[in-house]
């Protein structure tokens, strides 16, 4: 999306040299989308065609996807006046997955935030503190408990409603989307090792070409340009989502991650967090939504639900891993101090 909200530095860092990868061809393409550069990387004889189809994926999420284009699903979606759409593909996928982590959060995830995000001027970065009585006014514009899908039978295509007076963004999961479905463009075009980089978000294919896992450095939400550890992984996505990324730059502590009960950006003493999982639409939402809940009922969903790892960064330089990066995570930063729950 191009007038995305979500502008983050995570830095991909190779521990050994790909260069002793012998036959392993490097190929990388930069892409402009979603108001942020991707960097597609893939290595073998076959990368050139991977990352053409990576591209075109990605430019047709960010087509279906954008709210000010007339042509864009979400368009279409935002101006149903209540009517049903049908949706299909990556957008029926982004609904899908935002609808289960809203229910499971209580709310506290809400793609149709979207009215108090254009009113504090998060979508074209022309900030703006409400009065108390504007936010009141959008809170009563949320409508995700309103809206309804239905899947038609035998069929991907899925029937979506919602109340007239709603609008909602895809802001907080369609880089994820689009960085999954860029990666499964290479492996269909024959790729087996590759990355899809962005802002915040890291989805890769395979393992390096030598066999031996990716290294990324998770962000130092403190200072943004360095990082506080390496993680390494396999094929995984890994997104992050922090108060850093965005905010006004006259009231730092205005950021774009919103309190869907206030109207007011979270303040629940979260600077960062990072989801490590399968899907990358899914790590997407989450990563947003864990940084929503604030670290303890984040801990808590992890625990109940499970299916994907978290790192949670907190202001009192504490970094919290689930367990299952126990022998993944290395803290590189002497400031923060490392734990871990069950």
């Amino acid at each position: 999306m191009k007038k995305s909200l979500r502008i983050i530095c995570l830095v991909l860092c190779m521990a050994m040299a790909l260069s002793g990868c012998g036959e392993a061809s490097e190929k990388k393409k930069q892409v402009f989308a979603m108001n942020t550069m991707f960097t597609l990387t893939a290595y073998g004889n076959k990368a050139s065609a991977g990352i053409n189809a990576a591209e075109a994926s990605i430019i047709a999420i960010d087509a279906m996807s954008d709210p000010d284009v007339e042509t864009s699903m979400c368009y279409t979606l935002n101006h149903a006046n209540g009517q049903q759409v049908n949706v299909s593909g990556q957008i029926a996928e982004m609904l899908v997955d935002a609808k289960e982590v809203y229910d499971r959060t209580g709310g506290a995830y809400d793609l149709t935030v979207y009215p108090l995000i254009v009113r504090w001027g998060f979508d074209h970065g022309r900030y703006y503190i409400p009065a108390p009585e504007e936010i009141s006014a959008d809170l009563k514009l949320l409508c995700m408990d309103k809206m309804n899908i239905s899947k038609f039978p035998t069929s991907g295509t899925y029937a979506v409603t919602f109340p007239e007076y709603g609008s909602l963004t895809f802001a907080s999961c369609a880089r994820g989307c689009a960085a999954k479905y860029a990666v499964d463009a290479m492996r269909k075009n024959g790729v087996t090792s590759g990355i899809v980089s962005l802002a915040g978000n890291i989805q890769t294919l395979g393992k390096k070409p030598d066999g031996t896992n990716w290294s990324v450095g998770i962000t130092d939400p403190k200072n943004p340009s360095g990082y506080l550890g390496i993680l390494s992984v396999g094929e995984a996505a890994i997104v992050t989502t922090g108060s850093f990324q965005q905010y006004m730059p006259t009231s730092p502590n205005y950021h774009h991650i919103f309190n869907t009960s206030s109207g007011y950006p979270t303040s629940n003493g979260l600077l960062s967090v990072t989801i490590i999982c399968e899907d990358g639409t899914y790590a997407d939402c989450l990563s947003t939504a864990m940084f929503a809940l604030g670290q303890t009922r984040a801990i808590n969903y992890w625990r109940q639900y499970g299916g994907f790892e978290m790192i949670l960064i907190n202001e009192s330089g504490n970094v919290v891993c689930t367990s299952g990066l126990l022998e993944e995570f290395d803290l590189k930063n002497d400031y923060y101090t490392l734990s871990y729950v069950e």
